[in-house]
């Protein structure tokens, strides 16, 4: 696994320490975790953003388990 070096302020790494120590890890987990999380928030992200711009290209609004058509919600 590489290595990563950091340059943070005194006090943010007291505190991370601090608070490593409260969850009974390290920082350099708590680090791995926030990271990890971050990407996959972003992979989770890009996938709803593709489903809605497919779901808008057909013309198609999902909501719930029912399906519903642009011309259908804008009926005159």
């Amino acid at each position: 696994m590489p290595n990563l070096t950091l340059a943070i302020d005194d006090n943010l790494l007291l505190e991370a320490r601090r608070l490593a120590l409260d969850r009974r890890t390290s920082v350099n987990q708590l680090v791995r975790d926030y990271l990890a999380t971050l990407v996959s928030e972003q992979h989770a992200l890009q996938r709803a953003r593709s489903r809605l711009k497919s779901a808008l290209a057909r013309g198609v609004v999902e909501v719930g388990p029912a399906s519903l058509k642009r011309e259908d919600l804008y009926e005159r």
